[in-house]
């Protein structure tokens, strides 16, 4: 499969950094029967600054933000294979997992997950979340 062949999926109701700060990336890409979301940080749709809340809010945000683009691709979080979880402060893991849990509950077959702590985040913000999901077409 050639990037020509590739799908790019926007919604919305997430966040458009190609809009807010001229960052060339796209909300997600459908490659065949996958649908890979960039990772998604906790603002709203038209502002590119961190929301107020907890780091559960927070998670929830870009949990939201991911659910939305892949509702764009005739997708859903149960299609959703792999997530990979960015934390700048690693004492918020089991906050974070606490919400995360809300969306990916561990008696519905979980996702694989990574969860890294990382030095900073674009713009300050604490968390950021990508995912890959797997819907055939």
């Amino acid at each position: 499969m050639s990037k020509k062949n590739s799908e790019v999926i926007r919604s919305a109701a997430a966040p458009d950094v190609i809009k807010l700060a001229n960052v060339p990336l796209s909300q997600a890409v459908r490659a065949g029967d996958f649908i890979f979301v960039s990772g998604q940080v906790a603002t709203k749709p038209d502002k590119l600054e961190p929301i107020a809340g907890s780091i559960g809010d927070q998670t929830r945000l870009c949990l939201d933000h991911i659910r939305s683009i892949l509702e764009e691709a005739n997708a859903s979080l149960e299609d959703v294979v792999k997530v990979q979880v960015f934390l700048t402060d690693m004492s918020d893991f089991q906050e974070m997992n606490n919400a995360y849990r809300e969306y990916f509950p561990p008696s519905n077959k979980p996702p694989a997950r990574s969860a890294f702590a990382v030095k900073q985040l674009a713009l300050d913000f604490k968390v950021e979340i990508e995912a890959i999901a797997y819907r055939p077409k």
